[in-house]
């Protein structure tokens, strides 16, 4: 990885890429985090709550909606803090973590719900719209590790 360790994250394309991709990351959580206070998305993530070692228990002190509505206001949250931090440098560290923490439980969820991969024309495909969650990781990884300079 010697070409990682001299990026030039002053000069404007990497600053544009930065950029785009935390208001990229904002917007897909707003927007999902909103999507989660609907009874169609409350019941589209039951399956992966209830069958996840960690979240397992929850509906068992919480209806299938309030559930959904704790996480979509923890998108919320984490999406806000992303668009804050780019006037308040010191919410970036929380963010950051904000983004590892919800998108490491998501995409645990490939491993602990039954049934989410299948073998089309003998491809293994699984439910495409949490892939999306490793680059999201990725850019949560980054702004943890930036806000270190």
């Amino acid at each position: 990885m010697n070409g990682t360790s001299k990026l030039n994250v002053e000069s404007g394309t990497y600053q544009s890429g930065y950029y785009i991709s935390l208001f990229g990351a904002a917007l897909i959580l707003l927007w999902i985090g909103i999507f989660k206070f609907t009874p169609t998305e409350a019941a589209a993530i039951k399956p992966l709550v209830e069958n996840h070692f960690l979240t397992f228990f929850v509906y068992k002190t919480a209806s299938v909606q309030m559930v959904s509505n704790a996480i979509g206001v923890i998108e919320i949250i984490i999406a806000l803090l992303l668009i804050f931090s780019v006037k308040f440098a010191s919410l970036r560290r929380y963010a950051g973590i904000g983004l590892i923490m919800t998108f490491l439980v998501t995409l645990s969820y490939l491993f602990t719900t039954p049934g989410i991969w299948k073998i089309v024309d003998g491809v293994p495909v699984t439910d495409f719209f949490i892939l999306k969650d490793l680059m999201l990781l990725g850019f949560g990884l980054m702004i943890v590790q930036n806000n270190k300079k």
